[in-house]
């Protein structure tokens, strides 16, 4: 029978010291920044976009066709490298993967919704419609996650334990990159291909479109690993002042 005494209910917690502590108040905002933008992803995920180039690539063309949800989803690898920065490698593996149970959460209470009876026919069929998450998408996108932002925070820390606390835009940029590259290859390849063909949900695209879809992804999400490492800065610069 443990003898320690219990504490005041209200005392304990981060901001017992200091209501406004730096530390804890990033904390918490960069994984509620974290879990939103997870969230908004996987609720956008189903639409596909097309975002004009001001030149054709090889490839990819006079437009960029992406998933709605890649903004938001960039936001997720903004986060996780911020967070890893200030608390570590596996304080950051504990958000990642409670995060990723947290996506069934968001499944279930979508799903849940859509099976609810509703009063207005019209509403309910567009509310599906815009909402009702599709296998292989899903299949995609939960596949995609946990692989790659495990793999983000292997390379940051990787990188982090050779090269010491400085050159923070190195393992910003090539963390992001290389797990944006794991996570647009799985997340097309078992959306748009093995998806369809495994589970018979849809059309399997052609080779060509897959490759044009991939690369399309990855280079706007390289340039927004990119432009998000002065954001890094200034919010670890910001707690660590």
């Amino acid at each position: 029978m443990s003898s320690r005494a219990p504490t005041e209910t209200g005392t304990d917690g981060p901001f017992a010291a200091d209501p406004v502590d730096r530390s804890a108040v990033a904390a918490v905002g960069l994984i509620t920044l974290f879990v939103v933008a997870l969230a908004t992803a996987q609720l956008t995920a189903a639409k596909v976009i097309s975002l004009p180039l001001p030149f054709a690539l090889p490839v990819v063309g006079a437009d960029v066709t992406l998933p709605g949800a890649a903004l938001a989803y960039a936001l997720t690898f903004l986060a996780s490298d911020c967070y890893a920065e200030l608390y570590g490698r596996r304080a950051t593996q504990v958000v990642i993967n409670v995060a990723f149970l947290a996506n069934f959460l968001v499944l279930a209470l979508v799903w849940s919704t859509l099976a609810a009876p509703g009063v207005d026919p019209e509403i309910s069929a567009a509310f599906e419609t815009a909402l009702g998450p599709a296998t292989n998408v899903v299949a995609g996108s939960l596949l995609a996650y946990v692989v790659s932002q495990n793999w983000d925070v292997f390379v940051f820390h990787a990188i982090r334990d050779r090269t010491g606390s400085g050159v923070l835009w190195l393992r910003n940029i090539a963390s992001t990159a290389s797990s944006q590259a794991l996570d647009t290859a799985i997340f097309v390849g078992v959306a748009f291909y093995a998806a369809p063909v495994l589970l018979g949900v849809g059309d399997p695209l052609p080779g060509g479109v897959l490759l044009a879809l991939g690369l399309g992804q990855y280079l706007l999400k390289l340039v927004i690993a990119v432009l998000d490492t002065p954001v890094v800065y200034l919010v670890v610069g910001a707690v660590r002042e």
